[in-house]
């Protein structure tokens, strides 16, 4: 059983949330306090948490910037705030879904559920009936499935599983571009609009800049999606004595 975690201030929401939750056959914990909430998680994290903006003590900002320090919990994070660049940061800051205030309770438990068939197609990957799972090798891009591992030139990045499952429909197929739709489809998203890949595909970009700050192997194609290649990235500078052996070995 799928256990949510409901974290916010407006009671009534969360009790009528709660009560739809549970009929579906899901365990949720309401917690009216950021602080508390994160105080619980620390003793057991749930399969997914809808954390409001507004939550006393710790707002959901606040908390998703905690989970993300230590935790790849699928988040889905509402606000009343009107505009994109409070979506764009939350995406930008690793939350897996962003809805605006007021929103129907229909909505938000169909995010829920897209959210969970994502965890599933996650959870199927590691192939949990034993069999040996391919490691896809593309360039300096390592991707083990069953292990939920991913290097870049030998370094490990972590990647949430809707990143990792972004990335690995990218790097597939080197070369061919993917649409925002096909990408939705690989994450079993079927109520977000595209514009929450694009989120996405930003934070898988800032976590291999850190360990590579030229990464340039995921292009934006405009206009149609997405291409992987990973021969565009320019490789690290030789180290001195390397230089100096090809000089001394070049015609």
């Amino acid at each position: 059983m799928s256990k949510i975690a409901l974290v916010g201030n407006n009671r009534t929401f969360l009790a009528s949330v709660s009560k739809a939750l549970k009929a579906e056959g899901l365990e949720v914990e309401s917690y009216s306090d950021g602080e508390v909430a994160l105080d619980a998680f620390s003793m057991r994290l749930p399969d997914l948490a809808v954390l409001d903006c507004k939550s006393p003590q710790m707002n959901g900002m606040e908390l998703l910037e905690r989970l993300r320090e230590e935790s790849s919990l699928p988040v889905i994070l509402m606000s009343s705030k009107e505009g994109e660049i409070d979506e764009l940061w939350a995406l930008r800051m690793g939350a897996d879904d962003y809805l605006r205030k007021p929103c129907s309770q229909l909505v938000l438990l169909e995010r829920i559920r897209a959210l969970l068939r994502r965890q599933k197609i996650w959870a199927a990957a590691s192939h949990e009936d034993g069999t040996e799972v391919p490691v896809m090798v593309r360039g300096p891009l390592t991707m083990d499935a069953s292990r939920h591992e991913v290097t870049w030139r030998g370094e490990q990045v972590s990647l949430s599983p809707t990143e990792f499952l972004l990335l690995q429909a990218i790097a597939h197929r080197p070369g061919i571009v993917v649409s925002r739709n096909q990408l939705l489809d690989e994450i079993g998203d079927t109520t977000s609009c595209d514009r929450i890949i694009d989120g996405h595909i930003k934070r898988i970009r800032k976590k291999m800049r850190e360990v590579d700050d030229g990464f340039l192997a995921i292009k934006t194609v405009y206009g149609s999606g997405y291409r992987y290649s990973a021969y565009e990235t320019p490789l690290p500078e030789p180290a001195i004595g390397q230089k100096l052996v090809r000089s001394l070995n070049s015609p």
